[in-house]
């Protein structure tokens, strides 16, 4: 998914701010970096702020405008600092990279960024699904490029990092049928009968609350099957007791 994950860099004028960059997606493990009519050249300063994400700087895609870097992308986010005259669906970081966690799964997906100095225009705002900002401290606001992109690329891979393990669960975790889930208890019934734990003549409560208890806990497949060894163990016990 996160191989999806594309970080568009609209009109960047300073080639440090393009190393730096391509260094913060780096470590969330994002590798699409795209620049949109850049100001500036990947020169040294931007493989040396890379600082050992040289690689994403020499597979680097760069695009006459934003149209372009974004055309095969089903969803466009763009960060936005400031108000707009417009009303447009709004996103905080989480909910960014929840939705790019998402979507990415399915094709390519873009996080955009303006320019250092007044951010993506009206127009190119207008070119995107959400828009996200960053609440910083309002007395003092300053992110750098670098900075914003570190920041949504991690709640990218945080989302990531949390859809792979719901998904691993899932994937793992198997549960008894209703079918198996019955023998266990006829089979329990059975053991505490003999036991004396529970007399025929008693009530069922004990066996009403017992299911109540395994329906609550869910013990996954192989949690049953312990029961059931366990089970088993008494009633082996219990035959060898009544042989001597």
């Amino acid at each position: 998914m996160l191989e999806n994950v594309r970080i568009v860099l609209v009109g960047t004028s300073l080639p440090r701010n393009i190393g730096s960059a391509a260094r913060a997606m780096k470590t969330m493990g994002l590798s699409r970096l795209y620049l949109a009519a850049p100001r500036a050249e990947i020169d040294g300063e931007s493989v040396a702020l890379a600082a050992g994400a040289s690689d994403i700087l020499r597979d680097v895609v760069i695009t006459d405008d934003l149209a372009a870097a974004i055309a095969d992308c089903a969803l466009v986010i763009g960060t936005s600092a400031r108000s707009r005259t417009h009303d447009w669906p709004q996103l905080d970081a989480r909910q960014a990279g929840i939705k790019l966690a998402d979507e990415g799964r399915q094709g390519p997906v873009a996080l955009v960024f303006g320019r250092e100095n007044h951010g993506l225009n009206n127009e190119e705002l207008q070119l995107c699904h959400y828009h996200v900002s960053i609440p910083a401290n309002p007395q003092y606001s300053s992110l750098n490029l670098a900075q914003a992109v570190q920041l949504i690329s991690y709640e990218t891979r945080m989302a990531y990092l949390s859809q792979a393990t719901t998904e691993a669960e899932h994937a793992t975790i198997e549960y008894p049928t209703a079918a198996q889930q019955e023998g266990f208890y006829q089979h329990l019934e059975r053991v505490l009968y003999h036991t004396g734990f529970l007399k025929a003549d008693q009530p069922n409560q004990i066996m009403t609350k017992l299911r109540r208890l395994f329906s609550r806990a869910r013990p996954e497949s192989a949690e049953l099957n312990i029961l059931r060894g366990v089970l088993k163990a008494i009633e082996r016990s219990d035959n060898s007791n009544r042989d001597h």
